[in-house]
C-alpha cells in the first residue's frame, strides 16, 4: 500500500472505526432496555477510500427489571415480547458483538475501536452500559472518544437529519425502513464513508509526505 493511501489504522491514530446503531425502549442507558443493536465495519482500498465491511446485528431481550416506555416502543414498532424477533440475552449479544470487533480490530492492526453513530452519545452510552451490565472486562471500545456523524454531516452536507444528510449525499434512504438499527447503521456506515472520502478526495489526508 502506497505512502498516498495510508492504511486504515494510520487514518484514525490507531482508532478502529465501528458504526453503531442501536433501538431501545427509551432514553436512559443505564434504566430502559436495548432491544436491537447492529455494528457495522470498516476497510480501506488501496486508493484510501473507506468502505463498509462486515456486519453484526442482534436483536436483545430486555435485561432483567428494564423500563420499556410505551412511547419509545410505539415509536421504533418493537414489540419486545414478541418470539419472531429471534432475540438473545444481552450478555450474549454483547459478548458475540467484544468478541468480533476484537478480531476484526487486531486484523486491521488497531489498537482501540472507536464508535461511529449518529448522536454518537446516545448509542455510546448504550452500548457502554450493556457491556457493563453483562461484566465484560475487555471492552474493544473506547469508553468516551467517538466519531458523530450528526456533527461531521452538519459541516459536510448542511444537514443534520440523518435522512436528510443520506439525500443529500445523494445515498438512497427509505424513511419506511428507518428506526431499524441494522437499517440505521448501514446508512450511517455509508454517510461517514461519504464524508471521509470526500475529504481525502479534495486532499485532507492524507497530505503528500516529503
Amino acid at each position: 500500500m502506497s505512502d498516498s493511501s495510508g492504511t486504515l489504522k494510520d487514518r484514525f491514530r490507531g482508532y478502529f472505526p465501528v458504526v453503531i446503531d442501536v433501538e431501545t425502549a427509551g432514553f436512559n442507558a443505564h434504566t430502559d432496555a436495548l432491544l436491537e443493536i447492529a455494528a457495522v465495519t470498516l476497510r480501506m482500498d488501496e486508493a484510501g477510500m473507506l468502505h463498509p465491511h462486515q456486519t453484526i446485528h442482534h436483536h436483545v431481550i430486555p435485561f432483567e427489571g428494564a423500563n420499556l416506555e410505551p412511547a419509545a416502543l410505539e415509536f421504533n414498532g418493537i414489540d419486545p415480547h414478541c418470539p419472531l424477533r429471534g432475540a438473545l440475552e444481552e450478555s450474549e449479544v454483547m459478548k458475540d458483538l467484544c468478541k468480533n470487533i476484537r478480531k476484526y480490530q487486531k486484523e486491521a492492526q488497531c489498537q482501540r475501536s472507536v464508535i461511529v453513530a449518529h448522536n454518537a452519545a446516545f448509542d455510546q452510552g448504550f452500548v457502554n452500559a450493556a457491556i457493563e451490565r453483562s461484566k465484560i472486562k475487555r471492552t474493544p471500545f473506547h469508553p468516551f472518544v467517538s466519531f458523530d456523524t450528526t456533527t461531521l454531516a452538519g459541516l459536510a452536507v448542511g444537514q443534520t437529519v440523518l435522512v436528510k444528510a443520506c439525500r443529500e449525499a445523494g445515498i438512497p434512504f427509505d424513511q419506511s425502513e428507518a428506526h431499524s438499527a441494522l437499517y440505521d447503521a448501514q446508512r450511517t456506515a455509508e454517510l461517514f464513508c461519504y464524508i471521509t472520502n470526500r475529504y481525502h478526495e479534495l486532499g485532507g489526508w492524507p497530505r503528500n509526505k516529503s
